[in-house]
Parts: structure tokens; sequence; C-alpha cells
């Protein structure tokens, strides 16, 4: 922390609060749980400590074992243990409230840990209770503190039903104004229904909620419009695929968040999802804006190709058959020639050419885009992408390099209480340093810390800052026009 200014003296030089979109806090399961059985008892208790099951079982085998398995190396030794004051602000929040000023923030939405991964349990019925039981205790964790803190509550998403059903619950009877939507998560492939689970587990699908799904989740963003929540994901990619290394937890999760959030970013976008609901606002956690600009490119560059007029391009009957015959002859491929002659003058046959079936054409047809100011609307507007402190690749969010000029939505995630903040005074000014190193400016930086999380939240529920250490701020963020880039 030498070569750093302390973050009470980076916030005293700024004329604008800092928002932490994404801080967390670290469960202590064992009292947790009991107070889930307190309240809502023991299904949804012993629920809770199942699921906290699965890292400690995996380090409990050999690599070897790992690997028989297809199990991935976990992550050893993941809570902050030499600086204890900051172990003991992890695991109580009250304490956390209390150093908030030190850290130099002002108002913090804080996301789970244990609770990561309880919207991926399999079992209906244990899912419901334990999801349940967690936002519940979670809620009387952060009773009280709700001008400075607001915790993030699990929303399941195996169906429509039980989502709208957690979302009325949590908002209407604990006061809830942040959501940790479910996705990513694993269905099993019909074809291998009847597979045992060690070997089952692989075959199976990812729900990206906006293509290819079983249900139809329209119902849950109009929920989300209803009740004023912007939905945010907290998915992640590790032991899946590419990141399922029996033997080095790093090479598992580098990039494992971006990539779940890639994923549902894409299915939301060309199932048309922010064409529906135009003003719902959606953020991707923790994998940081990197992969959001080059998502945002790579949809244009292939809309350029796979869109309506550029598919057409490669219509086969659109193949001058007398020209290409002509040139074939012209340079002596009478090998091809013959094989012409054959096909008729096709050089496939049309069974050879197969469009799968797929009723459209056109991928990009239900974002039904027909000017550039559209793919500004539909994704460099609604998206927001969190962001850790010292992330170099932040800058990409207001670089020109962007499609259009178009500024991306990065918000500032401390990820404060896990093992990548190893000292929770620096995010920070480790967040800052871009601007001391004019790599960004100091009005990029006010967008970052604290004007895009006011439009993520604010935007869906122009309540949700009231009554907050920076509720005058964030009203002034709100009445402002909107930032718009135009779109020649």
């Amino acid at each position: 922390m030498s070569a750093h200014r302390s973050p009470a003296d980076v916030r005293s030089s700024l004329e604008h609060p800092i928002i932490d979109a994404d801080g967390h806090w670290v469960e202590y399961n064992a009292v947790f749980a009991e107070r889930m059985r307190a309240l809502a008892g023991n299904k949804a208790a012993d629920g809770f400590i199942a699921a906290q099951r699965r890292i400690p079982d995996a380090l409990n085998l050999s690599i070897a074992e790992r690997k028989q398995r297809g199990i991935a190396m976990e992550g050893y030794w993941g809570r902050q243990s030499t600086n204890t004051r900051d172990r003991a602000t992890a695991m109580m929040p009250r304490l956390l409230y209390d150093r908030l000023d030190e850290l130099g923030i002002d108002f913090a939405v804080i996301y789970p840990t244990s609770g990561l991964s309880i919207p991926r349990i399999p079992d209906d019925e244990t899912r419901h209770a334990v999801v349940r039981g967690f936002n519940i205790v979670t809620a009387e964790y952060f009773d009280k503190l709700g001008d400075r803190l607001t915790p993030a509550a699990v929303i399941p998403m195996f169906t429509p039903e039980e989502a709208i059903a957690e979302l009325e619950f949590c908002t209407n009877k604990l006061g809830t104004k942040v959501g940790m939507f479910g996705g990513g998560f694993a269905r099993r492939v019909p074809l291998a229904k009847d597979l045992d689970m060690p070997v089952g587990r692989f075959a199976v699908t990812y729900e990206n909620l906006g293509i290819d799904s079983d249900h139809d989740y329209d119902v849950v963003w109009q929920k989300c419009r209803e009740i004023g929540m912007a939905p945010t994901f907290h998915a992640g990619g590790r032991s899946m695929g590419l990141r399922n290394s029996p033997s080095n937890f790093t090479f598992n999760h580098i990039g494992h968040f971006a990539a779940a959030g890639h994923s549902i970013a894409k299915g939301l976008f060309l199932g048309g999802v922010t064409r529906r609901f135009p003003d719902l606002n959606f953020a991707f956690l923790e994998g940081g804006v990197g992969w959001g600009c080059q998502l945002f490119a790579d949809l244009i560059e292939h809309w350029e190709r796979r869109g309506a007029k550029g598919i057409a391009y490669m219509d086969p009957k659109k193949l001058d058959r007398k020209l290409l015959r002509s040139l074939i002859d012209k340079y002596g491929y009478t090998d091809m020639a013959a094989e012409l002659d054959r096909r008729d003058g096709w050089p496939c046959a049309e069974e050879d050419e197969p469009t799968g079936g797929v009723p459209m054409l056109d991928d990009f047809a239900a974002c039904k885009i027909a000017r550039k100011q559209d793919w500004l609307d539909l994704y460099a507007r609604p998206y927001y992408f969190g962001c850790e402190a010292d992330d170099r690749m932040n800058v990409t969010a207001f670089g020109r390099a962007n499609p259009f000029g178009a500024r991306i939505n990065a918000v500032f995630s401390s990820d404060i209480g896990h093992f990548d903040v190893p000292d929770m005074l620096s995010p920070v000014p480790e967040a800052y340093e871009l601007v001391e190193q004019e790599l960004i400016t100091a009005d990029d930086f006010r967008d970052f810390a604290f004007a895009n999380a006011v439009r993520l939240w604010g935007q869906q529920n122009p309540r949700f800052f009231e009554g907050t250490r920076v509720a005058k701020q964030a009203a002034a963020v709100l009445a402002a026009p909107p930032i718009r880039v135009a779109a020649e």
C-alpha cells in the first residue's frame, strides 16, 4: 500500500461519491446454517451445508482421482488469513459498514460468497428451500444498514415460475433491491437423462436464458420491469469444458466469470430480449469489461456477415455456374470440370448445403436491427460490466476503439472479501491509478465509480437510492439528460 494514496485521500479529492457495485461478504457457514435452520427449517440448512461441500470434497481427492473423475482443481486457502481485520470485516456486515469511509466507499452492493453456488443446486425442492432460507438470513444480517449497504438476494432461474416466486417474496417481504440471477447452469441433454450422475454431469448444455431454452423467460423480465429490478448475473464457468484442469486452480479461474457472462449476454442479445425490453438493464459481474467490448465488436462483424443482407450474399443459388465453368476450363482443372458436369454445374449438391432447419436464416432476426443506433440502444446502453479495480482492461470501456464511439458501461467492483483482494484498502486507489496515469479522464472515473452504477439500478427503480448516503448525488445523475452517442 505504500505506493498508493489512501482510499480516504482519493475519496476526499473527488466531487462525487464512490459506489461499489460488487463487493462480497463471506458467510460464516456454521453459524449461517443454524440461522437458516431456525428461520427456514432443516431442509434449507442441510441443503446449504451440503452445497458447500463441493470445494472441500474436490480438494480431498488426489490429482489422479480428480483426473479420473473429470473434477476440476478448486482454490485452496481462499479466505483472508494474514489480514485478520479484513477477514473479520468480510464476515460481519456491521464491521464493514463502520469501515466504509476508511475504504473510500460511500455505498456498496454486497453479493454472497457461499450463496454463489446455490442457484445451481439441481434438486428442485432442496434448491427452493436453500435459496429462500439464504435470502431470509441475508436480509437479517444487513438489517438497519441500508443507508450504505444493500445485499443481493439469490434468484434461481431453473424455471420462470421459481424466479418470479422468489422475486415477489424478496421484494415484498424482505425489501430486496438487488437480485443475483442464476444463469449458465447445467441442464441434462435429453438423450442422456438416464445416465448415472458421475458420467451424466458431462452430458449437459448450459442455460443462456435468451435462446434455445425450454422455457420462456420473458415473463421474468416483465416481472423485473414491474418491480423495478435490474437483473445482475454473477455466473461462473469454472470446472466446465476448457476450464477443468485437475491440478491448477489458476488455469480454471482465469476468464471463467467473463466466459459465463459472455454466454448469457450473447443469448439475451441474439434472443431479442434487449429489443423486447428496451427499458431493462442487465449487469454481468466480475469478468471485467474487455470481453464486453470485444463481444460488441464481434456481434457487429457477425451481423455484417450473418445478418439478413450478409447471409443472402452467400446464397448458393446466386453462383454464376457458367462463369465458374469457364474459369475452370481456362486454368485447365479437368477433374473439377468433370465433377461439375456430373452435378449439372453446381460445385455442391443441394444436400451438401443444408441450413439446419432454422426458421430464419438471419441469426439476428430477433434483434430487428435496422440502423447503427440500434446497436447502441440494444447493447451499449442496457449492458453493464462489473470490473475489478486492478484490471487494466477497464480503459477499453472508454476508448475510441469501440464501434460507433460507444462508451461501454463499466462499473467499479471492489470484490472485497475474496482472495484476489488481499487488502481492502487497495481497490479504490488501484482503480484511481488509471486517472493518475492519464489512461482515463476524471469524467470517465466518475462514470466508472459512481454514475454508471446509479444508472444501472436507478433507471429501473428511481427510488433505489432514497434514504442512502448518496441519495442527492444519485438523483442528480438520474435527472440529467441521457448520454447518447451519435451513430451516423
